[in-house]
């Protein structure tokens, strides 16, 4: 699957309605008002297993007025035994008519408020692996309920269903797991030297040090990874994006090769914050062609033998 790259998310792209991929709350806000807009508010909201929270739970109690659910563990492969993994082109495009949901509509992805940002880059990037354009990223639902925005909570009738139409999944913008396993086997070899892994997951758990929230999966990283893991892009306390600049000081520091001159492979515990990591590559200007590998360590780790020296502990 190798092909072409993610396509640029950046703030200067040109939309329709809002002027860059990253939308704030008053500029959603404003938006909403205009009757004559046809804005879609999706909610993301998504946490790891180890978690006490549930999405699902967390958007009924409080979410953006009129705002559907996309839930990961919903529309995904069904046949895979890996969590969330990506839908069939014809399963994405009856979840998008069951929502509502038509295919020049503009969906605006959000987190809920607890995270900020961390699952809602991930179903924004897969309505662009299925080709809907017009897909927007809330910067963010925490800051959205801190400026008292309206929201509302209670259970949702189903909405009016729609005929989303014939999707197609991109490719060029996913790996599978023979692909990365040729590209770490190669790593062991001393190649690969135009291509680098980036791993999102905590450095504890890429190190090998920290367990897996998943019981029995073991811990460590792909040789040559790089460990970035997406909470150091995340202001801890807004829970958006760094800056531009903090986020290019962040890539170098760790040896991320700014110029294109090399392709980066993303991963993380189930393809999820490997897009959040994505996204900031992108608002940092990092270049080169980015693809996600939906595996990610979950696979990984179930597929590979330790023995074969691909699972590395620092």
């Amino acid at each position: 699957m190798f092909l072409r790259s993610v396509p640029r998310l950046s703030r200067a792209m040109s939309t329709r309605l809002f002027s860059s991929f990253i939308v704030s709350p008053s500029e959603l806000s404003t938006a909403l008002k205009n009757p004559g807009n046809r804005i879609i508010p999706l909610s993301a909201e998504w946490y790891l297993p180890n978690s006490p929270l549930n999405g699902h739970s967390e958007y009924l109690s409080r979410r953006i007025p009129g705002a559907r659910f996309f839930d990961l563990d919903a529309v995904k492969d069904a046949s895979s035994p890996y969590p969330h993994m990506l839908p069939d082109a014809a399963t994405f495009s009856a979840a998008m008519g069951e929502l509502g949901i038509k295919k020049d509509d503009t969906v605006v992805v959000y987190d809920g408020a607890n995270m900020g940002l961390f699952s809602a880059p991930r179903v924004a990037w897969t309505l662009k692996v299925f080709g809907h354009e017009n897909v927007k990223l809330l910067d963010n639902f925490k800051k959205w309920v801190e400026d008292g925005l309206p929201t509302e909570s209670g259970d949702v009738k189903a909405w009016e269903k729609t005929s989303y139409g014939a999707s197609k999944l991109d490719e060029g913008m996913v790996l599978d797991f023979e692909a990365v396993k040729k590209i770490a086997q190669e790593k062991l070899e001393g190649g690969a030297k135009k291509l680098q892994v980036l791993d999102a997951r905590p450095n504890g758990r890429w190190a090998g040090k920290d367990p897996e929230p998943r019981p029995g999966l073991p811990s460590g990283h792909l040789p040559g990874s790089i460990s970035v893991p997406f909470g150091e892009l995340i202001n801890p306390v807004t829970k958006s994006f760094k800056s531009e600049e903090e986020l290019r000081k962040i890539f170098e520091a760790k040896g991320v090769d700014m110029t294109g001159e090399t392709e980066k492979v993303l991963m993380c515990g189930t393809g999820v914050t490997a897009v959040v990591v994505d996204t900031a590559m992108e608002l940092a200007g990092v270049q080169g062609k980015r693809r996600i590998y939906d595996g990610s360590w979950t696979e990984w780790a179930m597929r590979v033998d330790e023995k074969e020296g691909l699972i590395v502990k620092a």
